[in-house]
């Protein structure tokens, strides 16, 4: 099995962008946890961050026919974009959206998605641990059990 994390804009700014919100933990130091998660686990993963729509969306078309499943933190495109849900039904990949505050409980814009009607599910609120969750989620679904 292979997984695709992918991260949006300014999420490569974790443990300095507020850390009220997002904890301490920096980018580097979240990609080394789920890598290490994954490869106990017997799946393989590869990480994909930026901050332009665009380049998210061609990611997830070059997912197409690589990768088993997505899991993203769409972060601010996940209250404006259509194009990454569109991408997403477009290549038919799993995925599970991730966010690391609980983003029903904070500002009202941020509790509209537009990426979560594509996806299997969401993890809100679970901080960083929330991928290792989002993983197992896939690991789940790709196995039937789900």
């Amino acid at each position: 099995m292979k997984l695709l994390v992918m991260n949006g804009p300014n999420l490569n700014l974790l443990g300095v962008r507020e850390p009220d919100h997002y904890g301490t933990e920096t980018y580097a130091g979240l990609c080394a946890r789920i890598r290490s998660y994954c490869e106990e686990n017997g799946v393989e993963v590869d990480f994909f961050q930026s901050n332009h729509e665009g380049a998210m969306v061609d990611e997830i078309q070059a997912a197409m026919g690589v990768y088993d499943g997505i899991v993203m933190n769409p972060a601010a495109y996940t209250h404006t974009s259509i194009a990454i849900p569109d991408a997403l039904r477009a290549v038919k990949l799993p995925c599970v959206e991730v966010h690391i505050s609980d983003v029903n409980a904070r500002e009202e814009y941020r509790r509209i998605s537009y990426v979560r009607p594509a996806c299997i599910g969401a993890i809100v609120g679970h901080g960083t641990d929330g991928y290792l969750e989002a993983v197992d989620l896939l690991r789940k679904h790709l196995e039937g059990g789900a």
